[in-house]
């Protein structure tokens, strides 16, 4: 059934799912209770964003794993806390074994939460910042095309998003880390059409209600 359609898998329940997770059981459950599904916490979207960066390279199975690791290391990546940690703190995370020991990721977190400090107050909150760019059905690239999206993983509206925040002075956050970004916190819906968790994210996304930003 799943070889009918590009790009899905069938689970041990039975059940259609996009191919990326392997059936892995901690991937399968990021892949049905996480991606996806639209966020608006600051936090956690500050903390999704720093960690794609961290992937960056490696896979997201990797920083999965890891991800706890991270939480206890970054503060629960508290931005207002991290922007007020100094310089050294980064000396000791790169003898940290359970994360990534990157001293240019490293230190992107602690950028990044200062510039996410001042985004707010710009924008009232990073949510309403995100959102803001939620991408119309025209920018879209065309969710059924699982080739297309393993080929071109980043977007015109990424692309737009990564070259702002690159203006104000974020780092790590390219266009398809980015793109990434959007896809996992449901500021898109790329679910394969198939999987049954599509039509779980979809009825969400109509559900939420969309930040607004004070500017």
């Amino acid at each position: 059934m799943a070889g009918d359609i590009p790009g899905l898998i069938e689970g041990a329940d039975g059940k259609l799912r996009c191919a990326w997770h392997g059936n892995l059981p901690d991937y399968q459950t990021y892949h049905d209770t996480e991606w996806g599904r639209p966020v608006t916490a600051d936090i956690r979207l500050f903390e999704k964003l720093c960690l794609e960066g961290f992937q960056s390279g490696l896979s997201w199975l990797t920083i999965l794993r890891k991800r706890e690791n991270f939480r206890d290391a970054f503060d629960g990546f508290d931005f207002r806390v991290l922007a007020t940690r100094p310089e050294s703190e980064i000396e000791r995370h790169l003898q940290n074994a359970g994360i990534i020991r990157h001293r240019g990721k490293i230190a992107s977190v602690y950028n990044n939460a200062r510039r996410a400090v001042e985004l707010v107050e710009e924008h009232g909150s990073l949510a309403a910042f995100f959102w803001s760019f939620e991408p119309q059905a025209h920018e879209r690239p065309d969710v059924f095309d699982f080739d297309a999206l393993r080929a071109n993983p980043k977007t015109e509206v990424s692309t737009r998003i990564s070259k702002l925040l690159k203006k104000k002075g974020w780092s790590f956050v390219g266009p398809t880390t980015v793109y990434a970004f959007m896809q996992a916190m449901g500021l898109v819906n790329d679910h394969i059409e198939g999987c049954f968790c599509r039509a779980e994210v979809e009825h969400e996304r109509q559900k939420l209600k969309r930040p607004i930003t004070a500017n």
